[in-house]
């Protein structure tokens, strides 16, 4: 779900692409390097490319269908349960039997939104979730060129460049390697632009800032898959390119792939869902989501950035003095508060629990702050266990309305003391104009009827 969003040095043409694609320099079926596989290599590099150039976009005949086609022989799907299924005394009449999948409650009617959109996001309902984690078919999307559907053994992934050994990993060959799981949150850099460049009073917490999920990610450590590979002395960058037809490539420092990036291969104990990526995907901890390659096919370790049109025509920041921001992977401390707000309603004299979540790609969030007089005061939030780094983390307070209209607001500090700003100093230091990370405080006015709105300054 890379944020999930030409110039200048490029790492390979779509002709060099296809052609490592054909010949690979490894048999996946040994694991030893080919002779075949690397003069296709070498004639590919020899052209002066490496990454394939991105297109603006799909052409729409080629847009991924609405859902996956049913493999032969796959189990039957979740059971449909509708209202009209659902009996008045449930004690007196046997209910379904066992089935392949899980169903939701008919009762139950999350959903991401909008959907159709083969360039587009689409929202997690932040307002409908409990707790810290994210279900797997919620995780909000951000495409370029649809939904990648990609055979599972066919699947490869190249590492190439300045390293010892250019290996091809089979979707295999990552599983029979040791694996790790982290709980962290993915986040789309352009989460909150709706709210900041056009807020609506009517806008809900999924539609203020969807483009944000957390939950646990399997899979293989890159510093693993870079110690096969023999990184060599001099690497300081590596490029990462996707598996769509949008093929997104972005340059990532080397000291994050050395620290915790993973090569992920599953969310939430099952395997990836093609829309966040299956079968794999580049999962950076904290970074931006559109580096978060999904689908990944190739990394390229190099002495400095591609300079791809995804970190130059998008993903680089004007800011208002004239300078652009490029590269500003790290996420700034943020939260929101997702109940009561809109289209919700209080009471007066009765008590309402404020929660909601907050998160850091700095580390742990270590504090929020709740104000419930628009920011005259502040009073500090009860943060709900487990508090884990770089994932969301959920935040309660009680509050009991006393009738009069008001503003609720919350603030995010982090452990290294940074502290999520006021919409006026987010303005100030990044101007109009700015076009990510919109990470400054989000308000909700409560009217004198207890309807919830979002907070609108003109």
């Amino acid at each position: 779900m890379a944020d999930e969003q030409d110039e200048g040095p490029s790492m390979t043409s779509s002709a060099a692409g296809d052609a490592l694609e054909a010949r690979n320099p490894i048999d996946p079926r040994s694991a030893r390097l080919t002779r075949r596989g690397l003069i296709a290599a070498a004639a590919a590099s020899a052209g002066g490319v490496v990454l394939a150039r991105l297109p603006a976009q799909a052409p729409a005949a080629q847009g991924a269908p609405t859902s996956p086609p049913q493999p032969a022989g796959a189990p039957p799907g979740a059971p449909v349960y509708d209202l009209a299924s659902v009996p008045p005394d449930p004690t007196r009449a046997p209910g379904p039997p066992t089935s392949a999948l899980g169903a939701r409650s008919p009762f139950e009617t999350s959903a991401r939104t909008p959907v159709g959109l083969v360039t587009g996001s689409s929202l997690t309902p932040l307002q409908q979730l409990s707790g810290t984690v994210t279900p797997s078919d919620l995780v909000f999307e951000r495409h370029h060129a649809g939904v990648a559907l990609i055979d599972p053994a066919r699947y490869e992934l190249m590492i190439h460049g300045l390293v010892d050994r250019p290996t091809v990993f089979s979707l295999d060959d990552l599983h029979h390697l040791p694996s790790v799981s982290r709980t962290v949150f993915l986040e789309c850099s352009g989460n909150g632009r709706g709210a900041y460049r056009t807020p609506k009073r009517e806008m809900t917490p999924q539609a203020i800032d969807g483009l944000t999920s957390s939950g646990e990610w399997t899979g293989v450590l890159l510093a693993t898959l870079f110690r096969e590979v023999g990184v060599q002395r001099g690497a300081t960058w590596f490029r990462a390119e996707g598996g769509d037809a949008a093929r997104l490539s972005r340059s990532v420092p080397m000291e994050k792939g050395m620290d915790d990036a993973l090569i992920a291969y599953a969310y939430n104990g099952e395997p990836l869902r093609p829309s966040n990526g299956y079968p794999a995907r580049l999962l950076l901890p904290g970074y931006e989501g559109n580096a978060n390659i999904k689908w990944v096919r190739r990394i390229e370790v190099s002495d400095g950035p591609g300079m791809f049109r995804d970190e130059t025509s998008k993903y680089t920041d004007p800011l208002a003095n004239g300078t652009a921001r490029q590269f500003s992977f790290v996420l700034d401390a943020k939260s929101i508060i997702t109940s009561p707000a809109y289209p919700g309603r209080v009471t007066p004299n009765k008590w309402t629990q404020i929660t909601g979540i907050a998160w850091s790609g700095r580390g742990k969030i270590v504090r929020v702050d709740v104000s419930v007089d628009g920011g005259n005061s502040w009073t500090v939030a009860e943060l709900q266990e487990p508090v884990q780094a770089l994932a969301h983390t959920r935040f309660r307070i009680p509050w009991q309305w006393d009738g009069r209209p008001t503003v609720l607001m919350s603030r995010a500090v982090d452990d290294t003391g940074y502290t999520q700003p006021t919409l006026a100093e987010f303005r100030g230091r990044r101007g109009a104009g700015t076009d990510y990370h919109f990470n400054y405080i989000r308000a909700w006015d409560v009217d004198s009827a207890g309807q919830m709105a979002f907070r609108v300054d003109e």
